[in-house]
C-alpha cells in the first residue's frame, strides 16, 4: 500500500484546498492529512487564522478524501511523520516548490500544480469569502506580494496585469499565474481587490480605476502626488463601499505598534524630538537613481519617514521645509524634512544614493527610544535614560519580510474584521500628500530655473 502525506492549514477551505487533496488522494492508497494548529501556523508565520482547528479538521474530514487526519504542533514533525507512518510520498502545492526538497532523504517528494483561476469555494463561511487578488506591475516587490500572501488567509491571487510584455511574460512564467497585458478593465473583471506595486506615477489612475469599478484597493506609496488627488480617492471609497489603504508596511508591523505605545506610555516623558532615517545606495541604474520625475529618495522612502512623526506628534505641524542634495541627473539623492510643532520638532531623512544610519531615535524629557536599522520592520528596541547602565530592551515577533502584516490588515478590512483604522489613518496619508505635493512643486519649479 502506498502511503501518501500532505499538510496544511486549510482556513477558510475553498475549492483549492479541495483539488490538492483530491490530487494528492489520487497519488497513492492511503492519504494522511496534517492540519496545523492555531499556535504553530503563528510561530511559522501565519498571521490570521480565522477557522478553529475543529473546524478546520472537519471540512477536511467532510472532503471524503482523507484516511487519516493527524495534528502538525511543531517543527521537524513532518520528518518525524514520515518515519513513525512509513510514508511513501510526501506532497504539497506548487507554491512551496523547493520548499520541502529535505524531505527527498526520507521519501518522495511531489509538488503539485496551484489551481488556477479559484472564482468560487467549496466549504466555507458566506462572511468570510475568499478575496480574489489582482497585482498591478510585476516588479521587484510583486514577487515577494505573491510569497507573503501565502501566510494569510482569505486570500488568492488570481492574477495581475502589466502593459509591459516583457515582464509581464517573466512573471507569468515564474509565477504560474495569468498577466493581462491589453485592457485594465479586463483585468479588474476577475477580481475583488487589487494590491498596486507599478511605478509611482501611474497610482492614482489605477486606483481610481479600479475604485470606480468597485474593487478594494491597496497601493504602495504614495497614493498620488496631490493633495486633492488623494483626497478624492478616500471619498471615492467610501462612496464605492470599498477598502482603501496606502502600502506603508511599517504601520502594520506589530513590532512598530509597541514602540509607538511605549513612546506614548510616558515611559521617555514628553516627546520632543524624533529623527527617522531610511538609507540606501540603490543601484546607479535603477529606477530610483535615473528617473529625475519620478525617482529619487524623496518618492521611495518619504512615507516611511514621515510615518513615526506623524504617529507621536500627529498631523498638525506649523511649518515644515524640504531640502534636497541632487545628483547630476537631477535626481534627489539625498533629501532630509524638517517640521515644528507646538512643542516638539523632528527631522526626516531618507537616501538613494547617500549612506546614513538608519535609526529612529525618538527623544523625551525622562529618556529616549532607539530602535537601529532597519526600525521599519521594528526587530527590536530599547529605551534608554540619563543613567547608561539602565537599558530596557524590547525584541518583538516579526515574520517575513512585514508585508504580511499589511496584507492581513487589508483582508481584515474587506471581510470587516479589521479593527478600528488606526494603524495608518486616512488623516496621517491624506497630510503625508501635502508633503508629496510640496516636494513635486518644490522639483518642477528647481527644474524650470535650470
Amino acid at each position: 500500500m502506498k502511503k501518501v502525506i500532505t499538510y496544511g492549514t486549510y482556513d477558510l477551505f475553498h475549492e483549492g484546498h479541495y483539488k490538492l487533496l483530491q490530487r494528492a488522494k489520487a497519488l497513492g492508497d492511503y492519504l494522511i492529512v496534517g492540519v496545523t494548529t492555531e499556535h504553530f501556523d503563528e510561530a511559522r508565520g501565519k498571521v490570521n487564522v480565522v477557522d478553529s482547528l475543529l473546524e478546520r479538521v472537519e471540512n477536511v474530514r467532510k472532503t471524503g478524501f482523507a484516511d487519516e487526519i493527524i495534528v502538525e504542533d511543531h517543527e521537524g514533525q513532518k520528518i518525524e511523520d514520515i518515519q513513525k507512518y512509513g510514508v511513501d510520498i510526501f506532497t504539497v502545492g506548487s507554491d512551496w516548490e523547493g520548499h520541502f526538497d529535505y524531505l527527498k532523504a526520507y521519501c518522495e517528494v511531489v509538488y503539485l500544480e496551484r489551481t488556477k483561476n479559484v472564482s468560487s469555494t467549496m466549504i466555507r463561511k458566506e462572511k468570510f469569502p475568499i478575496v480574489r487578488m489582482g497585482i498591478v506591475g510585476t516588479g521587484r516587490i510583486a514577487p515577494r506580494f505573491m510569497s507573503e500572501s501565502k501566510y494569510v488567509s482569505g486570500i488568492e491571487v488570481e492574477c495581475a496585469y502589466n502593459p509591459e510584455m516583457v515582464s509581464a511574460i517573466q512573471f507569468e512564467n515564474e509565477e504560474n499565474i495569468p498577466v493581462y497585458t491589453e485592457k485594465y478593465a479586463d483585468f479588474l473583471q476577475h477580481v475583488d481587490a487589487v494590491y498596486i506595486a507599478s511605478p509611482n506615477e501611474t497610482h492614482y489612475q489605477y486606483a481610481r480605476e479600479a475604485l470606480l469599478n468597485g474593487k478594494h484597493v491597496l497601493s504602495e506609496k504614495p497614493l498620488a502626488f496631490t493633495y486633492n488627488e488623494t483626497f478624492e480617492l478616500y471619498e471615492l471609497a467610501k462612496k464605492m463601499h470599498v477598502v482603501l489603504m496606502e502600502g506603508i508596511k511599517t504601520a502594520y508591523c506589530p513590532g512598530f505598534q509597541q514602540l509607538m505605545n511605549v513612546a506614548k506610555s510616558g515611559k521617555i516623558g514628553n516627546i520632543r524630538d524624533v529623527e527617522a532615517c531610511f538609507s540606501r545606495l540603490a543601484n546607479p541604474v535603477s529606477r530610483e537613481r535615473t528617473d529625475a520625475r519620478y525617482g529619487g529618495a524623496f518618492l521611495e522612502f518619504a512615507g516611511y519617514t514621515l510615518l513615526p512623526i506623524f504617529k507621536l506628534y500627529g498631523t498638525d505641524y506649523s511649518e515644515v521645509t524640504i531640502d534636497s542634495i541632487c545628483d547630476e541627473n537631477g535626481v534627489d539623492i539625498y533629501t532630509k524634512i524638517q517640521l515644528r510643532y507646538p512643542n516638539g520638532m523632528a527631522t526626516a531623512k531618507m537616501g538613494v544614493g547617500v549612506k546614513s544610519e538608519g535609526s529612529l531615535v525618538i527623544a523625551g524629557t525622562e529618556g529616549y527610544i532607539l530602535a537601529p536599522s532597519p526600525w521599519w520592520l521594528t526587530h527590536k528596541f530599547d529605551v534608554r535614560y540619563e543613567d547608561p547602565n539602565v537599558i530596557e530592551h524590547f525584541e518583538p515577533n516579526f515574520q517575513g519580510d512585514g508585508l504580511r502584516y499589511e496584507i492581513s490588515e487589508f483582508i481584515g478590512k474587506i471581510n470587516g474584521t479589521g479593527r478600528r483604522d488606526y494603524k495608518l489613518t486616512e488623516e496621517e496619508s491624506v497630510t503625508m500628500s501635502r508633503i508629496v505635493e510640496k516636494f513635486m512643486m518644490e522639483r518642477k519649479k528647481n527644474k524650470a530655473l535650470e
